[in-house]
């Protein structure tokens, strides 16, 4: 009942924005398109607008985590137009508070007893409130600042409960939409069911961020706010508050003296840090995330983030992919990027090379034919999987996030630094993963973790040997299988064998009786004649002929 009621919500929206002219359009209601026409708000010509705000519109109208799917889908710029992949990603997760007192109850729970034999102060009005949860300032029985961030309310049931209809959807979606199964609807449903649970579990992000905050430990200039892990649990995370200057507020950090160059630079040193060297990157790097403080007293500027709810890890594999192609786009190598798509089957198999190679080159070479600094590292990121798309390839959730996280690292540091080179900052970083994994040092490293582990099995070996000649000695080791299917193919073999050596006797008697009557003379007597041989040798070989058919 509850799911129809939503159907018809999201029916009411759909209408009130326009937007059922699109659902009249697919094939499953196409024959019924005449609807369409006599429905009464749509006999007077409605004012609509373009169709990628209306839908922007109606995500916002249909609420939270709707609103959260269009900024997920904002990302998959292989999958939706561009007018309205740019206008999902206006979309804002700003929603209303719920209420100090439901916070205050929902801590208490969580930790069974009043929060004034936790807190020294707990503020009821929050810091800041999402879809998913809302933030409080507290202070600890020490006198440090901490943020409390809470779970919503009965959030999980709506979750649920909207990602069930989600399914159902995307399911019909790929059924009766032309391109519905090729834009693979049900894996961008999956991938949001698996973001947004993950958010609910606040244990997790806490373990993000301490994960993150040991990666820099030893980085003076960029700072993340410390768990206390005695205070956080499944639905409420207590961690360090942050203060500073917005990145948003490009004029206040000019007041304070942050050079917007070394900001610009700095940001994206450290995100391809993340990347290939820790191999853990904060994929939510939006402007609200980030915060500086400026230099003071000796000290130097500090990058601060928040925030640590999606993080993402790539695979060796992954992070090869990515430093070759970014190096051989550099280079303008796209014989090598196509090699690269194929030699890691990326690409179906017998996918021909000058193919993939000249698609990439029309695709890439217009962009990169520009000054360096004006050249988007995520536009040939979002290019290079648009060709992955084309030839059928599955694209990788985390080479998502990392694209979505790139462009908005890219479009903060330019905001900061409009002459930014993305590509010089990236590329020591590129090289020196290069030079770590592929070349000698990488050779080296290799060595080290993998003889010490040889070493140590080194001293078991010949007992194990020895071991093994035992049991077979004994008859403990036995190559046999009792499978019933090998057994019938083992029958079979045999059986196929019998047919080939009786057909091939066969042959050749009838083969040797056509020869000896070929060759006869007529010289000898009637029974021991010739002609009788050859008979008694072609009616054996047909004999043979016939039992190789018949052979089971």
């Amino acid at each position: 009942m509850e799911q129809i009621l939503r159907l018809l919500t999201i029916q009411r929206v759909l209408i009130k924005h326009g937007l059922d002219e699109f659902v009249f359009a697919t094939h499953l209601f196409r024959p019924f398109r005449f609807i369409y026409f006599i429905l009464p708000w749509n006999w007077f010509g409605r004012k609509t607008g373009p169709r990628a705000v209306r839908m922007r519109s109606a995500l916002e109208d249909l609420g939270p985590i709707y609103v959260k799917l269009g900024q997920i889908l904002s990302t998959r710029r292989d999958l939706l137009p561009e007018d309205i992949a740019n206008e999902f990603a206006k979309l804002q997760d700003n929603v209303a508070p719920f209420s100090g007192e439901v916070a205050r109850s929902i801590i208490e729970k969580a930790y069974q007893e009043k929060l004034e034999n936790v807190f020294l102060e707990f503020d009821e009005t929050p810091l800041a409130s999402a879809s998913i949860a809302q933030v409080h300032r507290a202070v600890l029985k020490d006198g440090r600042e901490f943020i409390v961030k809470v779970i919503r309310p009965d959030i999980e049931r709506l979750i649920k409960n909207d990602l069930a209809l989600l399914h159902l959807l995307a399911e019909k979606a790929e059924k009766y939409y032309r391109k519905g199964r090729a834009l693979r609807f049900t894996g961008v449903v999956d991938e949001f069911e698996k973001t947004l649970l993950n958010e609910l579990d606040l244990q997790r992000e806490a373990a993000n961020a301490s994960q993150l905050r040991r990666n820099f430990r030893e980085e003076e200039q960029y700072f993340v706010p410390e768990v206390n892990w005695e205070l956080t649990k499944r639905n409420v995370l207590v961690m360090e508050l942050v203060r500073g200057v917005s990145v948003r507020d490009i004029d206040a950090l000019k007041a304070a003296g942050i050079d917007l160059r070394w900001l610009a630079e700095y940001g994206v040193e450290v995100f391809f840090t993340q990347v290939f060297r820790d191999n853990f990157f904060h994929a939510d790097m939006h402007p609200g995330n980030i915060f500086v403080t400026p230099p003071e007293q000796g000290k130097p500027a500090m990058v601060k983030v928040i925030d640590f709810g999606i993080m993402c890890s790539l695979t060796e594999f992954d992070q090869r992919y990515l430093a070759e192609n970014f190096m051989a786009f550099l280079n303008r190598d796209y014989h090598r990027v196509a090699a690269l798509h194929i030699e890691s089957e990326w690409v179906p198999r017998g996918t021909r090379m000058d193919e993939l190679e000249s698609a990439i080159r029309s695709v890439c070479e217009p962009l990169l034919d520009r000054p360096m600094h004006e050249i988007s590292f995520g536009e040939l990121l979002q290019r290079l999987l648009q060709i992955a798309r084309s030839f059928n390839v599955e694209i990788m959730p985390q080479l998502i996030m990392l694209q979505k996280t790139i462009i908005n690292i890219e479009g903060i540091g330019r905001q900061l630094y409009p002459e930014l080179d993305l590509w010089k900052t990236a590329r020591p970083q590129l090289e020196r993963w290069r030079d770590e994994r592929i070349g000698t040092k990488g050779l080296i490293k290799d060595a080290k973790q993998h003889i010490p582990k040889l070493i140590d099995r080194m001293p078991g070996l010949p007992n194990k040997i020895i071991d093994v000649i035992d049991r077979i000695n004994n008859g403990k080791i036995e190559m046999e299988n009792k499978s019933q299917e090998i057994h019938e193919l083992r029958h079979e073999m045999k059986s196929y064998n019998r047919r080939t050596v009786l057909a091939v006797v066969g042959s050749g008697f009838l083969l040797s009786s056509s020869i000896i009557y070929a060759l006869d003379k007529g010289t000898h007597g009637e029974f021991l004649s010739v002609p009788i041989v050859s008979w008694l040798l072609g009616f054996a070989g047909m004999m043979l002929l016939y039992l190789s058919w018949q052979e089971k």
